[in-house]
């Protein structure tokens, strides 16, 4: 579906985003075999309001490539899942040490530590499964397990992150804080849309379309996050902010301040929205949800 204004994006993706928190609750009752501490404790997680920004953009791409958005929502809801994952124990005192995520306790202060590093376990494994189990035909699914794999692994998100941990001990550039979020935030960001791209069978030139397309935002969406970590209402954005600052973070507003941070991410957010030119008016939904990045306020 494309979508010409903002406003009609936005009914779109709130109504695209019941459709996901909706599947999501099917796919994680998982029966009396699962713990009930331990679906709590995903649940409680995985469940609670979110952007749905991942899920959105497998979605939004595999419409784009000329597939049926059902035929990605199990895509879409491992991404999520992922996701889920990597915040849970992102929360823990070990990593961020965060008490508040998506505007309710983070899941060890409700569940414990050990709960909360089996639920992100399991909401792990459990995306791959669901990939595995109802992405059809088949070896489109062994791809998309790849991709995923690839984006959330030692040289995607897991390996941004360490080296992010790193980051907080001092110095560093701008390059450096680049090469960080292009694998602990991009990577996934990319990843959801080659999925939903995958999904379609999207020809040579559309996924290398996307390929640029998310790796651009993935870059602005960091750069906004870090202004809203600085600059925004800890009310709206559901989580405590300007903690980045209080651990010697680096950020993209320490490095280069607000103003130029914020000239970048719309520099970038053109960048990726020229970068869909190929696609014509199948981009015009993949654009806006891009255009929405920078006026996000959470």
């Amino acid at each position: 579906m494309v979508q010409t204004t903002s406003s009609e994006f936005l009914l779109y993706a709130q109504a695209t985003c019941q459709r996901v928190d909706e599947a999501l609750r099917r796919y994680c009752d998982l029966g009396p075999a699962c713990p009930e501490q331990l679906s709590n404790a995903m649940r409680h997680s995985l469940l609670a309001p979110g952007k749905r920004l991942r899920p959105l953009l497998t979605l939004l791409a595999a419409e784009a490539c000329g597939a049926d958005a059902d035929a990605a929502m199990p895509a879409a809801c491992a991404v999520e899942m992922v996701h889920c994952y990597s915040l849970i124990h992102d929360d823990l005192p070990a990593m961020d040490d965060d008490d508040l995520r998506r505007g309710r306790p983070t899941c060890h202060v409700a569940f414990g530590e050990a709960m909360a590093i089996l639920a992100g376990d399991t909401l792990l494994t459990l995306a791959f499964e669901l990939i595995a189990g109802q992405v059809q035909p088949p070896e489109v699914a062994a791809r998309c397990c790849h991709q995923l794999a690839r984006a959330a692994g030692a040289g995607g998100m897991a390996g941004g992150q360490v080296d992010d941990l790193a980051a907080e001990r001092g110095g560093g550039d701008v390059a450096q804080l680049e090469s960080i979020h292009r694998r602990k935030t991009g990577a996934m960001l990319t990843a959801s849309i080659r999925l939903g791209a995958l999904i379609a069978r999207a020809g040579d030139d559309d996924l290398a379309a996307l390929n640029q397309f998310g790796g651009h935002l993935g870059l602005a969406f960091q750069i906004t996050d870090d202004l809203l970590d600085s600059e925004g209402d800890e009310r709206s954005v559901g989580k405590r902010i300007g903690k980045d600052a209080q651990r010697g973070k680096l950020t993209f507003p320490t490095l280069l301040g607000a103003d130029e941070s914020r000239q970048r991410a719309r520099q970038l957010i053109d960048a990726a929205c020229d970068a869909l030119t190929p696609l014509g008016d199948r981009g015009a939904s993949l654009e806006a949800l891009a255009r929405y990045v920078l006026e996000r306020n959470r």
